[in-house]
């Protein structure tokens, strides 16, 4: 298996956990705000990058790190190749834990993932309230909802920790859509608002929302933190 993409510490990823984050080429999603442009458009021309070098890496740093997460693109692309299970089996077999994050748009995937023990955290995109114009329009693709939705449900009545997050971007995303959202998911263990990062975005030309409002995202917070712990991240 290889990847398209290695950001080989981070301290952010996962909460409380030193990580290493591979990165898996290609999209279903095409949104506006995205920052791995090249992995969405260009994957096919990006460096390949081999798990054995990535098991090497971990077994000679057993010291600081305590976990592999693989994030996108995509990485429920993958489908049931079998592919992704090896490897987690290796990392986990190796000692490390193992984070996925993901636009949940393959419920059944996360199913087999939680259902086998093969994952010990999921972050999970949310793109907007839950409904079709909304989602499609910032997800940048014809979305089914109903994958969504059970993706969340999944993920809400799993043991193992767990985040939704949700990238604010000025001009198109309301107050309203985010409280929408925190009341979808009601409950939940953790819920990140992110700022949005424009460099390298898709987001591109008159599309650029420079004379947006931007959300006070700390007062947003407060606001929601009844229906489900919100926190802010840069």
């Amino acid at each position: 298996m290889f990847f398209r993409g290695w950001q080989k510490q981070s301290l952010i990823e996962w909460p409380g956990k030193i990580s290493t984050v591979v990165f898996m080429g290609g999209c279903n999603f095409s949104c506006p705000w995205c920052y791995n442009r090249d992995l969405v458009l260009n994957s096919e021309y990006l460096p390949k990058i081999f798990e054995e070098e990535i098991l090497e890496y971990l077994n000679k740093n057993k010291d600081f790190l305590d976990a592999l997460v693989v994030t996108g693109g995509e990485p429920t692309l993958c489908g049931d190749s079998g592919d992704l299970w090896l490897f987690f089996e290796k990392i986990k077999k190796a000692g490390f834990l193992v984070g996925l994050e993901t636009n949940g748009t393959y419920p059944k995937i996360i199913e087999k993932l939680l259902k086998n023990k093969l994952i010990d955290y999921l972050a999970m995109d949310i793109k907007a309230p839950l409904n079709h114009e909304k989602y499609d329009q910032l997800a940048g693709a014809e979305i089914n909802l109903e994958d969504i939705k059970k993706s969340i449900s999944l993920i809400k009545g799993s043991d193992i920790d767990y985040e939704f997050r949700t990238t604010v971007v000025p001009g198109l995303l309301t107050v309203d859509d985010i409280k929408k959202i925190a009341q979808e998911i009601k409950g939940a263990n953790r819920y990140v608002l992110q700022k949005f990062r424009s460099e390298n975005s898709l987001l591109a030309g008159d599309r650029t929302p420079e004379n947006a409002q931007e959300l006070d995202l700390n007062a947003l917070a407060k606001k929601i933190d009844p229906l489900v712990k919100c926190l802010i991240r840069a």
